[in-house]
């Protein structure tokens, strides 16, 4: 089977593939119904797949779709690893987890954000305290997200955040940006109010599933920074953090978006940070996987475009179509080549990541 056809067109697609690898592999498979339906009025649901001894101590977690969106990503190596056989040599007391769709409305729509335009990657904040303050966003928000929207409206304003991002010090604009905002619902890297459906859901399977191993392994996928296909392995914190040192010793070539190593600038309400702090006692070592898809001035204007689209906009007009394709471009490369990058890194980083945990 080519690489190629690990991937998909759309999420129902994506989860088909995934659910029939995945039962061909002989992992269980558990289904969680998100409240909201698809553009085709299909049901929407994030699936799990389970591998290997039920009291194993040491698992290997993988994530696709936290931004929805970047989904196909992660789905491919999700039902790759299953279709290539790579998941029946698991060493010994050594379990894999692989979560697909955890926003499955994101993954459906082609929006990186759920159903009610909320980050799932700033939503791990601590809602019973004061929320972060983005004093960047709130300074730049009509520039960041107009109201109105045209041709001439999207290059106007992206000139003018190219203009700060090459002005400010490095990583200031693109933080205002993307860091994760509390005040705009309609806005960009909106964190939300309360945690998401996304949020619980996930809670849900590490408390089933995860607090009472000894170690586990996370990759989450992401796509949309850096340069096309390359697999960018982001840690959490930065050297001197015990988790994020052994991750270093782990891949050997970790970045940090809290020491400006990164092309992701520091964010709130993570979570990988949210699934470490439902696992006290357990020996967690996570990563985001970043892959690259077009240049941070495109991958910007889909994730601006799609806000007002959504909020302002008709999803059913030329320009709402038009949107989408270029949303759908800056988070998933439809082309053999950036599959194969996206494959060989992804595999690449699961073997060493169980060759670590089997130590």
């Amino acid at each position: 089977m080519s690489v190629t056809e690990y991937f998909s067109s759309d999420y129902a697609e994506a989860r088909k593939k995934f659910i029939d690898a995945a039962r061909e592999a002989g992992a269980t498979h558990e289904r969680f119904v998100n409240p909201e339906k698809g553009p085709n009025g299909e049901e929407l649901s994030t699936d799990i797949a389970w591998l290997g001894p039920r009291d194993a101590d040491n698992v290997l977690v993988t994530m696709s779709a936290t931004h929805g969106a970047e989904g196909f990503c992660g789905s491919g190596v999700q039902v790759g690893w299953f279709k290539s056989g790579r998941a029946a040599r698991l060493p010994a007391n050594m379990a894999l987890l692989q979560i697909h769709a955890i926003n499955p409305f994101g993954f459906a729509w082609i929006r990186r954000t759920n159903e009610d335009n909320v980050d799932l990657n700033r939503n791990f904040v601590d809602f019973n305290h004061p929320l972060p303050v983005n004093d960047g966003y709130v300074k730049y928000q009509d520039i960041i997200c107009p109201k109105e929207w045209s041709d001439e409206i999207a290059a106007k304003t992206s000139a003018e955040i190219d203009r700060l991002i090459e002005e400010l010090p490095p990583l200031v604009m693109q933080g205002a940006v993307s860091s994760g905002q509390y005040v705009d619902p309609n806005g960009v890297f909106y964190g939300g109010t309360r945690p998401t459906w996304s949020r619980k859901t996930l809670g849900t399977i590490i408390e089933t599933h995860l607090t009472s191993r000894k170690r586990v392994g996370i990759i989450d996928y992401h796509t949309g920074l850096g340069p096309r296909g390359y697999g960018e392995r982001i840690g959490d914190g930065g050297p001197g953090n015990p988790a994020w040192d052994r991750a270093q010793d782990w891949w050997g070539d970790l970045t940090s978006s809290d020491d400006g190593s990164s092309t992701s600038a520091p964010l709130h309400g993570t979570n990988l940070n949210g699934m470490v702090a439902l696992m006290p006692g357990v020996e967690v070592t996570s990563i985001a996987l970043e892959y690259g898809t077009r240049p941070l001035h495109d991958v910007l204007l889909a994730v601006r475009s799609d806000a007002w689209l959504h909020a302002y906009g008709d999803l059913n007009s030329d320009q709402g179509r038009a949107i989408k394709a270029f949303v759908r471009d800056a988070f998933y490369q439809d082309a053999d080549d950036w599959k194969q990058m996206i494959w060989s890194r992804g595999i690449d980083t699961q073997e060493i990541a169980l060759a670590r945990l089997a130590d």
